[in-house]
């Protein structure tokens, strides 16, 4: 992304702005000074200048940073889901498919937005609205997991073992707390361009004993 030294005043442009272009120009400035700053470092001045309108006009879309914080979340968790409702249902019949498919979009989104994820993850310590989003996106996740586990199960594919929600549990926490090192640049890290593979191998011996199973 720019680093908004060069990007053109939108206080200059000659059409009249909409409410959901200044909407958009807010995110747009907030995700930019993430990818620079911290988030509390952020000012409502800075995320204003940057969208090109004023301050008395960010609070008409926004309470706060935080509330951009989170529709920004709210938004790659959707795009997420959608995108990996869609490689699933093509994927159908390939269990080992399936996962990568599951593992590898949630991935993709998130590492495409590292700066906010990273931010996400800092404010879920002070914030409870953002823990409460996130709290609800892990349960729909393993929720989700255990049910596939268990299906899984039924159909003969998976070894019997402890109880499929607690698996899904720990399978889920696993990819999120691994994941977000990555991002957040803690050390030691997985390398990028393995991770998923690594994260795929780990669900595969957990529900299926290491042997990927053979597609239907």
């Amino acid at each position: 992304m720019s680093d908004g030294k060069d990007r053109p005043s939108r206080a200059r442009r000659t059409r009249r702005t909409s409410g959901d272009d200044r909407e958009q120009a807010i995110l747009a400035s907030f995700e930019e000074l993430l990818e620079r700053r911290a988030l509390p470092e952020i000012s409502i001045d800075d995320i204003a200048r940057g969208a090109g309108i004023s301050r008395p006009t960010f609070y008409f879309y926004f309470p706060s940073k935080d509330a951009v914080l989170l529709s920004l979340l709210d938004r790659m968790v959707e795009q997420a889901r959608a995108e990996r409702d869609a490689a699933l249902a093509s994927a159908a019949g390939d269990p080992a498919r399936a996962w990568r498919a599951a593992i590898e979009t949630y991935y993709r989104i998130f590492r495409a937005h590292r700066a906010v994820s990273v931010a996400a993850a800092d404010a879920r310590v002070t914030n409870p609205e953002v823990r409460a989003l996130w709290s609800q996106v892990m349960t729909n996740l393993v929720e989700e997991t255990a049910a596939a586990i268990e299906g899984e199960r039924a159909r003969g594919a998976a070894r019997p073992g402890v109880p499929a929600r607690d698996l899904a549990v720990a399978l889920n926490w696993m990819n999120e707390r691994v994941l977000h090192a990555g991002f957040a640049g803690h050390a030691p890290t997985i390398d990028e361009a393995h991770v998923v593979d690594v994260l795929l191998a780990i669900w595969l011996a957990a529900i299926y004993g290491g042997s990927p199973p053979t597609p239907s």
